[in-house]
This record gives C-alpha cells, structure tokens and sequence, in this order.
C-alpha cells in the first residue's frame, strides 16, 4: 500500500482543516523528528494564519533507548516559544504503541508545564501499549504487527507500508 504526494496533500488538507477549528487560543505546534516535523511544517504552510512551530528529538526521553541504541541522526529539539502556559499540538506521522508519544509529553514538560496537549497524526496503526488517541487523524488503518508505515520527506511527503523483519 502507498500513499502518492497527492493523497498525503489531501489528509493534511483535512487536518489542517481541523486545526483551524480548534477552539480557544491559537496552539503551537511541535513535531517529532523527523517525521512529525515534515508534518508539523507541511501543516503550518497550509494554514491562513501560520502557527508558532518547533520540533522535538526524543531519542534520549525513550523508555527502550537501553535496548534499541542512540539514533545515528539524532538532532537538538528546538523550541522558540515559551512551552510553559502554552497550548501545544504535538504532531507525529505515525502513531503505534504510544511510546514515542509519552517520550516527547516527557520532555516537553522538561521545557515547562504546558497548558494543554493535543496530538495529531499522519497515520495511527493501531498495536497501543500505552493509553494514547489522537486528537487529529489522517488515516486510522488496521495493521499486522509486522507491518510499518514508513513516511518520506520532507518534499514531497510520500509514505508506504513496509514489512519489517524480526531484528529491526
């Protein structure tokens, strides 16, 4: 399965669509590197009123960096507002078992005490191990274990299902 340029312009339509409808204070949007950043930017560029926009790198706020090793990419988080008070919409492409998710609450808080957290995804496919929904969803699929989403970019954003072997 495969999601063209086009499709993936037309789920960030609609989600940018619904955050546009959000009620109460503007939010910031914060991604997830690397691929919830390519969203977070992709959704700010569609927006009327472009939004404050961060990313976050929350390789060393994992709870299985012990077993899966320090990323070969890793990048500083960068955050040009003040999180504190703040209403953040953290923005992820995939979203699995929720630990990615709980990483980068973990080091948002790190930065201050938010007033509200909202999340949106690309892709949620399901395999939960933590109590985690998004607000906003792209596309909501109904995945084998050892199936991925694998999302490329940053232009144009594409994303294919993969198969994963055993040790990855």
């Amino acid at each position: 399965m495969r999601w063209s340029e086009e499709q993936i312009e037309t789920r960030l339509g609609e989600i940018a669509d619904a955050l546009a409808a959000l009620p109460g204070e503007p939010p910031c949007l914060v991604g997830i590197q690397s691929g919830g950043a390519w969203v977070a930017a992709a959704l700010n560029e569609r927006l009327a009123q472009p939004l404050p926009i961060g990313s976050l790198d929350v390789n060393f706020y994992r709870d299985d960096f012990d077993t899966r090793g320090l990323k070969r990419s890793v990048k500083p988080s960068d955050l040009p507002f003040e999180v504190d008070g703040a209403h953040i919409v953290l923005v992820d492409d995939v979203l699995m078992t929720g630990r990615t998710i709980r990483a980068a609450m973990n080091e948002l808080f790190d930065y201050g005490r938010p007033a509200s957290i909202r999340l949106v995804v690309l892709f949620d496919i399901g395999h939960r191990e933590l109590p985690i929904r998004p607000d906003i969803c792209g596309e909501t699929l109904a995945l084998p274990p050892h199936q991925r989403v694998e999302l490329r970019g940053p232009a144009p954003l594409v994303a294919e299902v993969r198969t994963i072997r055993p040790d990855e």
